[in-house]
Formats: structure tokens, C-alpha cells, sequence
């Protein structure tokens, strides 16, 4: 999608999916390397690290095994590395760097740059004079690739970093820290310096592309349509004279043209763009939405809304009754009840439901008290937990329940031989466990063990029988590590198989696309491709099963486009966050957090919240809290 007249002040294309957005970055990147060859010169890219690139330097890879890409041309500098840190180390960009593309291309190994995380610090500022000067001499960048922080940084240049800046050694912002936690086993392992270019050196590069996904919508709409600031770094591209960001839809939707496109043109007034103009309108005036007046339309530049369809109040009337109607105390329908805008059927009664719980705790810290509804009105409720969410137990978790283990059979006068010597072992294995070594299978079943345990527990919490949890443990989590592997044929199977079994009338998973590991993501593709096969397939039950979408710990959907809400009182508010307790594998600080330093009870309860709030200030009753729920069609 081409950049429209806007308030962009950097072009901006904006793909369909991150996928999409990789192949076009990957493309431009090779075009530029087989100009270069054709001219018999060296082309010299500059590179980024994170979650953002991955799938940019796959298709790299791929154009390289495929199509014959070659990369021996190629003359690599990257951003920054963390300091101090081992080379070898797996959180290293060194080892991230050889993991996704330089062990998979034909690249001439002495055309690799990266900063050196190992040098003693009286020797690391030269090395950055030193590391300037190779760039200088390789002719300077060609192109340089950037991914973008939440607080805007671009490299680990901070929110402060001036736009002079060269190659140094700099502080990690602390959210910066939190964010890279997931690489680490938890927060005070992640360093608190690092080595990366300047400003002043990335805006040298002779082209930048910035690319962003998912829940990056907010800073990049500021850097892109904001005021150049050395407190937003990115906004200081808009001085660039070649730069493009690269973004999915999520990552757009903050921009003006898709926020707020009654300011950029002329639009078609659907009913959704309606809903959306009049509730941005009434938050920002901070009146309820039957309050509006024609004033208010007019000084809000939706003018040309009345002029359309006329009379303030009836607009203010068509969205204040979409609002009403999507708050309901029955999420599988009210049976025996004719609603005509009831979010949901009310036949059938009563309805089989499955949620699909991407990590063992997601069902009930995003929907919990809607999960206890559905049981409560008398549904067949199934959970699917689709991961192990072995990766986020501490070691500690696992010495302690095989400690307990040992005891019980001891207790009991059972032979405790086995449970002993595993118990032993696994002691040995982590007292000796280097800081960036994958857990044995065994103690990964273990902890894998622990969260079923907590998973089940829950679902008795909620009042399920035996047999409606199922524990799928998709082959493409098991990686025992952060970076988990695509979705993959075995994963859509099994998905297809369990949802063949229970032939639901309602599917619950998770739209939550903010989750900073990229497995909600995954699960999520997993269940839609697994019912569109099914759809294609022809099978008779798929036709009346509906699809609602629930957010995660992350974030919540934007209030115009909820389709359902489920309120909840004081008391169930507080049944929920027992429920969530019971995962004690995950209470307090737990291993990869993101960039949310609050438990996930304490999210949980400030979305829920913070959703009745508005909801409220729109005009509707005030609740304690409500889940919230879009649909989708397929």
C-alpha cells in the first residue's frame, strides 16, 4: 500500500503482514547487491537484530538457496552490542547474526562487523574510533536496516542520544533492559551497556529502512507524523533524505490515515468509520457520546459526517446503541431469549465451547471471568493450552517439586530410588548450567509438568469435568529455547484433529498479536488455518461455529472495535485473580516478562478496568471491569 496525502513526514508502506513486509525489505536488499555486482563493487548494508529482522533474513537465506543470491559482495556492519558479553554467548548479536543469515550464505567471513562485547573497557572507546573508520573505509553504507524500540531508540541510542552521535558505549534506557529480558533467563541478566552506532552515523547511510510489527504502533506514529525530537531518536530520520518505514496493518493503525482518515480526505462514511470518528471524538472531548453536539462535530473536523447524515443526535443515537448492545452477561447467547443485537445465537443451548489457550495460563488471565460464565451457564467448556510454557519456570520451581517429589515417597515408604537419583541430577545439571545452555529434556518435561499442573488445577478451579482440557503441546514451541520455529504441518493436524472431536459452536483464542515472544501469533495462524481447512474440507459443523477473538496480558482491543463485552463485578473480579494465582509457576517475577514489569493479575485487572472506564465515559453503566471480544470471519 502506497503512502497516501497524509501527515506522514516519512513514507510509510504498510504490508498486510510482517511476512509480506520482510519479502519486500529482503527484495530491495538484493536488488541493491546484484546492482553492486553488476557494477563490480562492494555493497555495504548496515544491520539490525531483534525479533524484527528474523523473518527479513530468512527470505535472505532463502533467495540465496533458491534463486542463487550471493553475498560475496556483501560487507556487513551492525548496529550495536551488548556489553560486556561473550561472542559465543546466545544472546550475543554475534551468535544472533550467524544463527539467521551468516552461517547460511555464501557472506567472506572478514566482511562481518559487528562491535566487540568482549574488549576491556579501557580499549572499547578506540575500538568504536576504529569501528567508525572501517565503515568510512568500506565507503560508508549502502543501506542501513532498523528495527524501532518502544521508547524510540533506534540501535541503543536513548531517548536523549544526540543527533551528533557516533559509535560508543552507552546506558540502557531500563525499559530497554525489560523489553530484552525475553532474551534472558530474567532481568538482572540482561547487561546494562552496550556498543552501537551513533545517529550521526545511521544518518549517513546512503538509504535507511526502519521496519516495525505488531505493538509499535503508538511510537511510530510519533516518530513518523511527530515533532523531530532527540527524545523520540526515530523522528530524527525525518531529516534523512532516503528513509522508509516498513509496517504491518497493527503497526499502522495509529497513524492519522488509518486513526483518524476523516482528517486526511475525502472517505466513505461506513458505519464502522462512523463508530470510529464519534468515539475518538467523545474520548478526546471527554463526553459521553449522547452529549456531542453539532459544535462539536464541526470544530472536530467531522463536518462533512453531518453533512452526510445529517442530524448530530441520530449519529450520537446509531453509536451509542452498537455500544450498548455489545455488552452482555451471556457470552454463549441467552437461551430461550430473541435479542436481534445480541453479540451471540441464542440457540444452540447449550453450546460447546473451546478456548484455545496459547501459554497454560491465558485462558484465565485474558477471559477468566468469561470463562467462568460460559461454565456457569451451563456450556460444554473444552480448554486447548496449545504450548507447554515450559520456558518461563525458573530453575528453582523445578528443584523444589522434585524435592517434594522425593518426599512424598519417602513419606508414603515408596522406593525412592528413581526420583532421588532424577532429583540429583537435575541439582548437578543446574548448579553447573552455564548462562546460556538449553535445560535438559528432563527437566524441560519437568517444567512442562509444573504448568499442566497449574493449567489443570485452574480448570477444576472453574468447574470442569475431567476430559474438557486438552494439552496439545505444539511442536513448534519445543525448541527449549526463546526462538521458537514456524508453524509447521503437525501443529495445524493436531489443531484439526481436536477441533474435529469437539465439532464447537464457539472458538475463543487469542488475537493478543502484542505478545513480545511471537507465540500468540503462531497459535493464533495455527487455528485459522486449521479451520479454514476444515471449511474447505467441507465439514457440516464448521458452519455454525463463530470465532471470537480475545487480548491478552499486553494490551487490549481499541474500544470501536469490540464486538462483544462481558462485564464483571467487584466479586468475580477477584475470583479471576485467584484463578490466576494458582499459576504459581508465574507469580512475581518470572522469566522472559517483555516490558511490563507488572505481574500478570495486576495487567490483567488494569485492562479489565480500564476498558469499563471507557465504556463509562462513553456513557454506558459503569462496571468493575469487562473482557472484550471482536469476531472473525472466515
Amino acid at each position: 500500500m502506497k503512502m497516501v496525502d497524509s501527515f506522514e513526514k516519512i513514507p510509510v508502506e504498510i504490508f498486510s503482514s510482517p511476512k509480506d513486509g520482510s519479502r519486500f525489505v529482503a527484495a530491495e536488499i538484493a536488488t541493491l547487491i546484484k546492482q553492486k555486482q553488476q557494477e563490480g563493487k562492494n555493497c555495504v548494508l548496515g544491520l539490525a537484530t531483534g525479533s524484527t529482522p528474523i523473518s527479513m533474513y530468512s527470505e535472505l537465506v532463502r533467495l540465496h538457496k533458491e534463486e542463487g543470491l550471493s553475498f560475496k559482495n556483501v560487507i556487513t556492519f551492525n548496529l550495536d552490542e551488548y556489553y560486556p558479553i561473550e561472542r559465543e554467548a546466545y544472546q550475543s548479536y554475534w551468535s544472533f547474526m550467524h544463527r539467521h543469515l551468516f552461517d547460511h550464505v555464501d557472506i567472506v567471513p572478514a566482511n562481518i562487523h559487528l562491535p566487540n562485547g568482549e574488549l576491556p573497557k579501557e580499549t572499547i572507546k578506540q575500538h568504536c574510533q576504529e569501528y567508525e573508520q572501517m565503515i568510512e573505509d568500506a565507503g560508508g553504507i549502502d543501506l542501513q536496516v532498523l528495527g524501532i524500540g518502544n521508547n524510540g531508540h533506534i540501535g541503543f541510542n536513548e531517548p536523549g542520544s544526540s543527533i551528533f552521535s557516533r559509535t560508543r558505549v552507552v546506558n540502557l534506557d531500563n525499559s530497554t533492559r525489560i523489553a530484552n529480558a525475553r532474551e534472558f533467563q530474567n532481568l538482572a541478566k540482561v547487561p546494562r551497556l552496550a556498543v552501537t552506532m551513533g545517529i550521526s552515523t545511521i544518518m549517513k547511510a546512503k538509504r535507511v529502512l526502519l521496519m516495525a510489527w505488531g505493538f509499535k504502533a503508538q511510537i511510530v506514529a510519533k516518530s513518523v507524523e511527530g515533532q523531530v525530537t532527540e527524545q523520540v531518536p526515530a523522528s530524527i530520520l525525518q531529516q534523512h533524505n532516503n528513509c522508509t518505514f516498513v509496517v504491518d496493518e497493527n503497526t499502522a493503525s495509529e497513524l492519522t490515515r488509518f486513526k483518524s482518515p476523516w482528517l486526511t480526505g475525502d472517505i466513505e462514511w461506513t458505519p464502522e468509520m462512523i463508530n470510529r470518528a464519534v468515539i475518538n471524538m467523545a474520548l478526546k472531548l471527554n463526553k459521553p457520546v449522547l452529549s456531542l453536539t453539532t459544535i462539536d462535530y464541526n470544530e472536530n473536523g467531522l463536518g462533512d459526517l453531518l453533512v452526510e447524515k445529517g442530524d448530530a443526535y441520530e449519529i450520537n443515537l446509531q453509536v451509542f446503541y452498537k455500544l450498548r448492545d455489545s455488552i452482555t452477561g451471556w457470552p454463549g447467547g441467552k437461551p430461550g431469549a430473541f435479542i436481534p443485537a445480541h453479540p451471540e445465537r441464542s440457540e444452540p443451548y447449550p453450546k460447546r465451547c473451546i478456548i484455545f489457550s496459547p501459554h497454560p495460563d491465558d485462558d484465565i488471565i485474558s477471559m477468566g471471568g468469561t470463562f467462568m460464565r460460559l461454565h456457569d451457564q451451563g456450556h460444554e467448556v473444552h480448554v486447548a493450552y496449545q504450548t507447554s510454557g515450559n520456558i518461563a519456570v525458573t530453575d528453582e520451581f523445578v528443584t523444589r517439586f522434585l524435592d517434594f517429589a522425593v518426599g512424598f515417597e519417602d513419606m508414603f515408604g515408596m522406593d525412592t530410588q528413581k526420583s532421588s537419583q532424577i532429583l540429583s541430577d537435575a541439582q548437578k545439571f543446574l548448579a553447573g548450567k552455564k548462562k546460556n545452555e538449553r535445560d535438559t529434556a528432563e527437566i524441560r518435561s519437568i517444567k512442562g509438568l509444573i504448568r499442566r499442573c497449574e493449567a489443570k488445577a485452574t480448570c477444576k478451579y472453574v468447574g470442569l469435568p475431567e476430559g474438557r482440557w486438552h494439552f496439545q503441546n505444539l511442536p513448534f514451541y519445543e525448541t527449549g529455547t526463546i526462538e521458537k520455529k514456524p508453524m509447521g504441518e503437525e501443529d495445524v493436524i493436531l489443531t484439526m484433529e481436536l477441533l474435529r472431536k469437539i465439532k464447537p459452536h464457539q472458538v475463543y483464542c487469542a488475537g493478543d498479536l502484542a505478545d513480545p515472544h511471537g507465540t500468540h501469533k503462531v497459535c493464533l495462524d495455527i487455528v485459522f488455518e486449521s479451520l479454514k481447512r476444515i471449511k474447505e474440507a467441507g465439514d457440516e459443523w464448521v458452519k455454525d461455529c463463530w470465532v471470537w477473538l480475545y487480548k491478552g496480558a499486553w494490551q487490549e482491543w481499541d474500544i470501536a472495535d469490540i464486538e462483544m463485552t462481558i462485564p464483571m463485578s467487584p466479586d468475580q473480579v477477584m475470583k479471576k485473580r485467584f484463578g490466576i494465582f494458582i499459576h504459581q509457576s508465574q507469580k512475581d517475577m518470572v522469566p522472559f516478562q517483555g516490558s511490563d514489569a507488572r505481574e500478570f493479575w495486576q495487567r490483567a485487572e488494569e485492562r479489565n478496568a480500564n476498558t469499563a472506564n471507557l465504556y463509562a465515559a462513553l456513557g454506558l453503566t459503569k462496571y468493575a471491569a469487562v473482557e472484550a471480544f471482536k469476531r472473525w470471519h472466515y
